[in-house]
């Protein structure tokens, strides 16, 4: 449940920064930067938590079928972007005249990190559900925007932020949808594993003394 809240926060962080570049991309730069810092750093922080807490809680032994296929709940993914969002969030936050320039390569990068987690996560849904195509399509038009926005700037018309700041919001609604339906198959598949037998303690039976006649 963790893993989910932490998802579901991430995602809507990016609706909301998404939207906020937008709304305000031209105005009021300076706090947009700081907000944006803020929500990163909140959102990074949420992301460690929840998978040091996971891991901690988790079973260090795994569980395989008698084909020898892997019947536990795969762990959740390292914080990649929890990391990254902690980094950015904190320099956008109390550096904000320094990085206003380079906002837009920081929002790429995030974008092009939050691509990679999207095809990690979707990799490890892949032990136990199908994945359309359409939920690898998102993750891969994410990636060329956001390596084209850090790359090639110029090409993304004259409004680079306004085109990261849509792609963002797709970015957390995907997330959002992939975090509910993910956890959705991770619970109908780990009920409909067979639960490991319980062991049974045998106490050593007594000897038992021959019987002498008197």
């Amino acid at each position: 449940m963790k893993a989910l809240q932490s998802s579901i926060f991430r995602a809507l962080s990016a609706i909301i920064v998404g939207a906020l570049l937008v709304k305000y991309r031209e105005e009021m730069v300076e706090w947009l930067t700081i907000l944006i810092g803020v929500i990163f750093l909140v959102s990074g922080i949420i992301s460690c938590i929840s998978y040091f807490g996971s891991k901690r809680s988790a079973s260090d032994v795994e569980i395989f079928d008698a084909q020898g296929n892997q019947i536990s709940a795969p762990t959740q993914s390292f914080p990649l972007v929890g990391i990254g969002s902690i980094i950015l969030g904190g320099v956008l936050a109390l550096s904000p005249d320094t990085f206003m320039g380079g906002l837009m390569y920081m929002l790429a990068i995030i974008l092009i990190l939050g691509a990679l987690n999207q095809f990690f996560n979707l990799s490890v849904a892949t032990k136990y559900a199908r994945i359309g195509f359409f939920w690898w399509l998102m993750p891969i038009v994410t990636l060329i925007i956001g390596l084209v926005a850090l790359v090639k700037p110029n090409i993304i018309a004259t409004a680079p932020l306004f085109v990261i700041g849509w792609c963002m919001m797709v970015y957390g609604v995907v997330e959002l949808v992939n975090a509910i339906k993910i956890n959705q198959c991770r619970k109908v598949f780990e009920q409909s594993q067979p639960k490991p037998a319980e062991a049974v303690e045998v106490k050593p039976e007594e000897p038992v003394e021959p019987e002498t006649e008197a």
